[in-house]
C-alpha cells in the first residue's frame, strides 16, 4: 500500500521563483528565502517520496472565471509552466502520475467530495514557484511526479476551512488505499499573510502567522473553524489561501514531529516554510479493505455489461489528443481546415498512426474502443454530413437499414448540425456507410 511519509508546507508566492530564476541565492536581501528552503529541500531529497501531491491555487493562470472549481485534480501524464503575462519561465515541465491520480479521484469523490478532474492545463506560480527550490531539476526535468490539486479560493462562495480540512482526511485515506508501494508526500502551499489588492493593499500580520504556523502543527481543529472573513482579518483577503496547508494537515496522522520552520518577510507575503514527518500508526483490522471497498462500489458490475465502455479517467487520458482534436469541430476554423486537407490537420494536431487510421476509416466503433467519448464523435458526425443514426447503426455493426427497423421511428434521421438560421432545410446526410 501506498504511505504518506510526511509533508512540506511552503509559501508560493512568486518572489521565490523570481529570486531563482535570478541567481539571488547569495543575495543579502533574498538570501534568507533559500536559507530558509533548503531543509525542506534536504527532507525530500533524503526521503525520496515516489510521487508529490501538490495542494496549490491558480492565479487565473489556467483556471479562468469562466468555469472556476472548487476542488480540481490533476490527472494527466504531464504539466507544463504556464505563461502568466511575460513569457514562460526558463524551467522544464514535470511529469504526472496518472494512475495514482485516479485513484485519488475516485476514492475522494466516493467519499461524497464533488472533484472537477483536469489535464493538458499549464501550471503557473502557485505550483511551480515552490516547487522550483524544493527539487533539484534540469533540462532532462525532475525527479519525480506531481499531482496537483488546485483549489479554487480567489472568488466567493469558496471552500470553508473546515471542508478542505476533510478533504484532506478523505486524501490521507486515498492514499493508504492505494495498492501499490509508493512513498507520498504533501506539498501545500499559499501564504501566509498577504493582501494585493485594495487601499489594504500591502498588509501583514507577522503575530497571526506566527500563531497559524503554532496551530496548524498542534490544533488544526481551531483553524478549521475559522470563518472566511476571520482569515481575511487576519491574514489579508489573499493570505486566506492558508486553507490549503489545513488539505495537507488533514493528510497527515493526528501526531505528527515537526522536522523543520522558518519564517521571513522580504517584501508582500509571510513566506513561511516547514516540514512535517507523520506518526501514523499501521492500519487498524479491515479500514483499507473498507476504502477500497467504497471505491469500487459505484462501478462495480459494470464490466458484465457487453458493449459497455465507462468513460474512466485512464481512458481519458490515454485518448486526451484525439478527445481534443475532434471536439475543436466546434470551432469554425478548425472544421473548414479538416474538410480541406484532413491529412494536414491530422498532422497539426499530432495524431499517432492508430488514431489517424480510426478516423480515416470513420471507423465509429473502433474509436470509442479505443478511448473517444461520443459526444465528439457525433461533432465529427456533423462536419461529415453523417447522422447521428449513421453512428449508431456503427456502435451495433448493422447496416443502417437494419439498425433502423428496430428503432420506433425508422425514417427519423437526425445529428448535432445546426439548421440553417434562414430557415432552409439542412443539408442531406451522406450516404455513409457506417464502419464496424
Amino acid at each position: 500500500m501506498a504511505t504518506i511519509v510526511g509533508a512540506v508546507a511552503a509559501s508560493h508566492t512568486p518572489t521565490i521563483g523570481f529570486a531563482h530564476d535570478a541567481s539571488k541565492q547569495t543575495d543579502p536581501v533574498w538570501a534568507p528565502i533559500f536559507e530558509a528552503f533548503e531543509p525542506s529541500r534536504q527532507w525530500l531529497a533524503e526521503q525520496k517520496p515516489d510521487a508529490l501531491v501538490v495542494v496549490y491555487n491558480d492565479h487565473i493562470s489556467s483556471f479562468f472565471l469562466d468555469h472556476y472549481s472548487s476542488f480540481a485534480l490533476g490527472v494527466g501524464e504531464r504539466w507544463e509552466v504556464a505563461d502568466e503575462g511575460g513569457g514562460v519561465r526558463g524551467i522544464p515541465g514535470i511529469d504526472g502520475h496518472p494512475a495514482l491520480a485516479a485513484h485519488i479521484g475516485a476514492s475522494v469523490m466516493a467519499d461524497a467530495f464533488d472533484l472537477s478532474f483536469f489535464q493538458g492545463k499549464p501550471l503557473d506560480h502557485g505550483c511551480f514557484s515552490p516547487l522550483s527550490v524544493l527539487l533539484p531539476h534540469s533540462e532532462q526535468g525532475w525527479p519525480l511526479p506531481i499531482i496537483p490539486l488546485q483549489i479554487g479560493v480567489l472568488q466567493f462562495p469558496m471552500p470553508t476551512a473546515r471542508r478542505c480540512y476533510e478533504l484532506g482526511k478523505a486524501l490521507r485515506r486515498a492514499i493508504d488505499s492505494y495498492p501499490e508501494d509508493l512513498r507520498v508526500a504533501i506539498v501545500a502551499t499559499g501564504g501566509l499573510s498577504h493582501q494585493v489588492h485594495g487601499e489594504r493593499c500591502g498588509f501583514n500580520n507577522v503575530p497571526w502567522d506566527h500563531q497559524f504556523l503554532e496551530l496548524i502543527e498542534k490544533d488544526p481543529e481551531r483553524l478549521a473553524d475559522l470563518t472566511q472573513a476571520e482569515l481575511a482579518e487576519l491574514g489579508g483577503v489573499e493570505g486566506a489561501e492558508v486553507i490549503m496547508w489545513l488539505v495537507m494537515r488533514g493528510a497527515l496522522s493526528a501526531s505528527i514531529t515537526k522536522r523543520h520552520q522558518a519564517y521571513t518577510l522580504p517584501s508582500m507575503t509571510g513566506i513561511a516554510t516547514a516540514v512535517y514527518e507523520n506518526q501514523a500508526q499501521p492500519a487498524v483490522a479491515g479500514e483499507i479493505r473498507r476504502q477500497q471497498d467504497k471505491v469500487a462500489l459505484q462501478t462495480r458490475g459494470a464490466e458484465r455489461l457487453a458493449g459497455t465502455y465507462p468513460y474512466t479517467l485512464a481512458r481519458s487520458v490515454k485518448a486526451l489528443r484525439l478527445n481534443r482534436f475532434l471536439h475543436a469541430m466546434v470551432q469554425p476554423a478548425h472544421r473548414e481546415a479538416f474538410r480541406a486537407d484532413e491529412e494536414a490537420a491530422y498532422e497539426r494536431a499530432g495524431l499517432s498512426e492508430v488514431e489517424r487510421v480510426l478516423l480515416r476509416a470513420r471507423d465509429w466503433r473502433g474509436l470509442v474502443h479505443y478511448g473517444a467519448i461520443f459526444f465528439v464523435l457525433e461533432k465529427l458526425g456533423a462536419v461529415l454530413g453523417v447522422s447521428n443514426l449513421h453512428i449508431y447503426a456503427a456502435m451495433k455493426g448493422l447496416p443502417l437499414d437494419e439498425f433502423l427497423k428496430t428503432r420506433n421511428a425508422p425514417g427519423a434521421l437526425y445529428s448535432v448540425a445546426a439548421v440553417p438560421a434562414d430557415g432552409a432545410q439542412p443539408p442531406a446526410f451522406a450516404d455513409a456507410t457506417a464502419q464496424n
